[in-house]
């Protein structure tokens, strides 16, 4: 039997049934465009970026009310992005904090000066870029074919740490992605014999600085995925081609070819250095093995 109304509908007014078939023909075909799921994709992707960093802020605490972060610019993917994502919570978090770029333009042969200043002056955020010659240093006190990266990351974050404390900053806000804790971590064990990798948050050893990294539960290829989208003006590193960043690619194929194998692995390592069990491991210092036979004397 059918419907009076729809009957009634049809007879009266076939316009409005032929507008409505006409504009879900549109929309579909609208969806359909190369540019409409080109432009879907990236809303997914930054929606994603942004839930990761902003779940990575509440589980560490690493932003209060009153905050001055100030953000490290290098130039490349990660701190574009980092800059990108803090900006745009900063207009819509409960709590209220100030961001100030800062670049450390360390003299290497080739590097393009102007490309920060412009990017940021148009981007309208307060920024700094401290010119610093350690490049020059480093090259004089390291000798040839040796790796230059621990001299230059202490006189890097020497520079930096003294800027922090010259414009007040409360926290130093650093790009470091999952993909990067965890490449620290097997560095460390690799070649350093330490469980040891890069924390979310972190007091400096002179109890003068913390430091965050919001983007510890991001992951590289979305990072650069987001970087291509935004068309960040990217500074190539190529300082050195220095052994731990030689060692640091053979760790990066390892866990990519782990991810190709078994998809899902990188996500479980990074959950277990969120779930250590220091009783289960062998450092003395961290756990009281000589205590357990106490310990089961007062149980008894």
């Amino acid at each position: 039997m059918s419907n009076p109304l729809a009957t009634s509908v049809q007879h009266f007014h076939p316009q409005l049934i032929a507008t409505d078939a006409g504009q879900g023909q549109a929309e579909q075909a609208k969806r359909e465009q190369p540019e409409y799921k080109k432009k879907r994709e990236f809303n997914k992707l930054q929606k994603r970026l942004r839930r990761a960093v902003g779940q990575a802020i509440a589980d560490y605490d690493m932003i209060q009310d009153g905050d001055k972060i100030m953000v490290c610019l290098s130039g490349g993917k990660d701190s574009y992005t980092l800059l990108d994502i803090l900006m745009n919570l900063q207009k819509s978090a409960p709590v209220h904090f100030e961001l100030i770029a800062v670049n450390l333009d360390q003299k290497q042969p080739g590097f393009p000066e102007e490309v920060l200043p412009n990017y940021l002056a148009n981007l309208g955020i307060a920024y700094h870029i401290i010119e610093r010659d350690t490049y020059s240093i480093v090259k004089e006190i390291v000798p040839e074919g040796k790796t230059t990266c621990g001299l230059c990351s202490r006189l890097r974050r020497g520079t930096l740490y003294g800027f922090a404390q010259e414009i007040g900053a409360t926290k130093i806000a650093l790009g470091h992605h999952r993909d990067d804790i965890l490449e620290t971590f097997f560095l460390n064990m690799f070649y350093g014999g330490t469980l040891k990798a890069m924390p979310p948050k972190l007091l400096s050893d002179d109890q003068q600085h913390i430091l965050i990294r919001p983007l510890a539960y991001c992951k590289e290829e979305d990072i650069s995925a987001f970087a291509q989208a935004k068309a960040f003006p990217i500074i190539p590193c190529n300082l050195c081609g220095s052994q731990e960043n030689m060692q640091r690619q053979v760790i990066k194929e390892m866990i990519r070819t782990w991810e190709r194998q078994y998809p899902g692995r990188t996500e479980t390592m990074f959950r277990a250095l969120q779930n250590v069990a220091p009783s289960q491991l062998a450092d003395t210092q961290l756990f009281a093995f000589h205590a357990l036979e106490q310990k089961r004397a007062q149980s008894e």
